[in-house]
């Protein structure tokens, strides 16, 4: 018989859920204040009020055992269900039947309530507290433990047909897992350690930290012994979490590969709501958008028909099932990752306070295996998600659009937010600063938000044609993030507020995201954490979620060493104070690097300044040599014409100009003669900035190592990644150049990797051609 455990919201809105999609109707999930509400109101209900109790029931329906799981905000007196409800609809406009899956949920808990207790009937309190007017309205009914016990059946019945598919195809799936080999003749040098680590970690649901550099097959070697476990029963879901669309993509042709080994194992890949939407203007309401309008009545029937065909759930097949069925395409990636088995996404699916994906992760932690590539570039995405900014600007915006008369409350919420910045501007000015930092939350301002977020609510579904409609919408979701940041704000965190000629912002920056980030990975059983450049791992290990035990390995490359040839002009200082009078030095050293062979080279430089004035003095200086730069702002078609301008069998030279740490600097790979060099000129630090300086001084007062944590490694690892843009091929052969005197001192060799100790420091220009006509002669 089949066990399938199974939580009482998602029961509900699974089978009950009806109607459209609109963000207007977004739910706050103000988890903080929603559970403070619940905290005074359990409190102010007397002696016989049980809080928070945790039920569970056993029901076997359709030859299925069903666990449902739930936990009920109060049990009064042993016989009644209390159920509390925050809303920031008007108090006159909730009725008995304002929201029947509150109901739904509400007669599950009495059933499980009267089950446990063997009571023959008993009694649903509805209660709904209206945040902003603090006000109560309750509902009532008796229910017979039959008309429950029907109700939870019925349920549970439509629930069991899905039940059942997924139940034939998890059997299906662990078959093939069984039968499932490595899906290439033989493993890459370190390839089956790294296999044979990320299996033992899922398998004792641990953490691992781990660098593989390029070359190892890091996607294979995390997600084959993933499945193998999964297989075992180790795993419900493999989550594959990435920064870049272009290693999705090597997550699913890792997939595939596995397929053709004869694999079964559905996959979806989740796009980013505005790449997939269909409207040329993203509104997410049903009187705009006909995706939203209707779309939970429409689903089950496109899942259930999406479910029996297809296996390899990508952009494209979401994208066709969603204009068959007339779905929003985003929600559709969403609902049907309920039934995969791997899930391929970016990182705030999981980190992201906001949009995280609660169909999985609000119910606390589940049975997931976490696959989190490239994690170098969590430590700044991680700051960003776990920070929040609102400007004046665009609370003077939506002040001007609205009406005295009929806005009246909206306005005067509005105006108390305008008058908060007004203050906190005028005190700069006074104090001549245009930066003021301070280690507490603005306790007013964050009330002024609070109240704004729930008039706010209110007012965006009955004003749908307002001329303010979308930049109160606007407002009211960047309300919403900042408030969710509220709620975690603490020691780690430092209070923001700018101010300039035309705006004033307040922002709540978070200086550590480590406790944050391993909150998060503690909804999964595993997780493993890796990179190609993760150096030094116990830096990447302590700002990402990691403790003292957690495991952490370090692979060598697998290429040979000798097919890279790798240089450090230390006569050169690229330090911003330096840089004019060391240009001309630094150009000299670029062209010096070409002389070896005609082909393919990328240079780095810190700065788009630096850049633009070393490409004109080197177009200058060297016409002959044919030359690209990247601009501050491509698309992806730009991108893409950038990148083509690589080819192979070039009998000229041809340089691009780049930005270190940018969009050429990682995730590019030009294999073979695509690339036979590159130039990183400079250590990668970033100019000096307040941001920085308070992670500088939030870690020197933590563990004394503020300049590292703050620039040096953080610079160093944009360094590292330029570099590996050479060697992306066991038969690739390359020149590297680092030009900056640092680079020769020990603070910067401690960081570099193993396969790096045979660089070879040159002098002058004449040295440097020597080096690199040697190294071309003997390769």
């Amino acid at each position: 018989m089949k066990n399938v455990q199974i939580s009482v919201r998602r029961l509900v809105e699974f089978v009950l859920k009806s109607g459209s999609i609109d963000s207007r109707m977004t739910s706050s999930d103000r988890a903080l204040e929603g559970t403070k509400i619940h905290q005074l109101l359990q409190k102010e209900a007397g002696e016989g009020y049980e809080a928070e109790v945790s039920l569970k029931l056993v029901r076997v329906i359709d030859d299925i055992s069903f666990t449902l799981e739930g936990r009920a905000d109060g049990v009064i007196n042993g016989e009644m269900i209390d159920e509390i409800k925050t809303t920031e609809v008007e108090m006159d406009e909730i009725t008995e039947d304002f929201r029947p899956l509150h109901w739904a949920q509400l007669i599950c808990y009495g059933f499980m309530l009267a089950e446990k207790s063997d009571l023959a009937e008993v009694t649903l309190q509805l209660t709904y507290y209206q945040v902003a007017d603090k006000e109560v309205k309750q509902f009532t009914r008796v229910m017979s433990r039959k008309e429950m016990s029907t109700f939870v059946d019925d349920l549970l019945s439509k629930y069991a047909i899905w039940a059942k598919m997924s139940a034939a195809w998890e059997m299906k799936r662990n078959k093939s897992i069984q039968e499932l080999t490595f899906p290439y003749d033989s493993y890459r040098r370190g390839q089956r350690e790294l296999a044979i680590a990320v299996y033992r970690t899922v398998m004792d649901d641990e953490k691992l930290f781990c660098e593989a550099p390029t070359g190892i097959g890091k996607t294979m070697s995390t997600l084959f012994p993933s499945v193998k476990a999964m297989g075992e029963g180790k795993a419900d879901k493999l989550f594959y979490f990435t920064a870049k669309t272009i290693t999705r993509q090597v997550a699913e042709d890792a997939l595939d590969e596995m397929r053709r080994k004869g694999l079964a194992a559905r996959s979806v890949t989740i796009t980013a709501k505005d790449k997939i939407c269909f409207l040329d203007e993203r509104k997410c309401d049903p009187e705009h958008c006909q995706f939203a309008r209707g779309y939970y009545d429409r689903l089950n029937e496109a899942l259930f028909d999406m479910l029996q065909t297809e296996e390899t759930i990508t952009r494209s097949v979401v994208e066709a099932f969603a204009r068959k069925y007339t779905l929003c395409p985003f929600e559709l990636s969403l609902d049907v990752a309920l039934f995969c088995d791997v899930i391929v996404c970016d990182y705030n699916y999981l980190f992201d306070p906001v949009v995280y994906l609660k169909r999985f992760f609000a119910d606390g932690p589940g049975r997931y295996t976490f696959l989190v590539d490239e994690v170098h570039n969590l430590v700044d995405r991680a700051r960003s998600m776990f920070s929040a900014t609102l400007s004046k600007s665009i609370i003077m915006q939506v002040k001007r659009e609205l009406d005295k008369k009929t806005d009246k409350k909206l306005l005067n919420s509005v105006t108390a937010m305008n008058k908060i910045m007004i203050a906190l501007n005028k005190q700069l000015a006074e104090e001549n600063k245009t930066i003021y930092v301070k280690k507490e939350a603005l306790a007013d301002w964050n009330e002024a938000v609070l109240k704004f977020s729930y008039v706010a609510k209110d007012w965006l579904p009955k004003n749908t044609e307002a001329k303010a409609q979308a930049d109160v919408l606007e407002l009211y979701f960047e309300s919403l993030r900042y408030l969710k940041i509220a709620e975690l704000y603490d020691k780690r965190y430092v209070t923001q507020i700018t101010r300039n000629r035309s705006d004033v912002l307040i922002k709540q920056l978070c200086l550590d995201p480590a406790f944050l980030l391993s909150e998060k990975l503690k909804l999964g059983a595993s997780s493993v954490l890796f990179s190609a450049t993760l150096r030094p791992i116990d830096y990447y290990t302590n700002l990402l979620g990691g403790n003292n035990d957690t495991s952490r390995l370090t692979f060598a490359s697998p290429f040979k060493q000798n097919n890279m040839h790798l240089m450090v002009a230390d006569y050169i200082s690229t330090k911003y104070q330096r840089r004019e009078n060391s240009l001309e030095s630094v150009i000299d050293a670029l062209y010096a690097m070409l002389s070896g062979k005609k082909g393919n080279y990328l240079f780095f430089f810190p700065s788009f300044q630096y850049l633009e004035t070393a490409f004109e003095l080197f177009s200058e200086k060297y016409p002959e040599v044919r030359a690209q730069k990247q601009q501050s702002f491509m698309n992806e078609a730009e991108r893409e014409e950038f990148l083509a301008a690589f080819e192979t069998g070039r009998e000229e030279t041809f340089v691009g100009f780049c930005v270190l740490g940018g969009i050429f600097s990682e995730g590019v790979d030009l294999r073979g003669e695509r690339l036979i060099g590159t130039a990183i000129v400079g250590v990668g630090l970033a100019q000096m900035n307040v941001e920085s300086d308070l992670i500088k001084d939030y870690y020197n007062e933590t563990i004394g190592r503020g300049f590292d944590y703050a620039y040096q490694i953080p610079g160093m690892n944009k360094v590292l990644q330029a570099v590996g843009r050479v060697i992306r091929g066991e038969k690739d052969q390359g020149v590297v150049l680092l030009i900056e005197e640092r680079f020769a001192t020990d603070r910067y060799k401690a960081l570099f990797p193993a396969h790096w100790n045979h660089a070879r420091t040159v002098k002058n220009t004449l040295q440097i051609k020597r080096e690199v006509n040697e190294f071309w002669r003997n390769n």
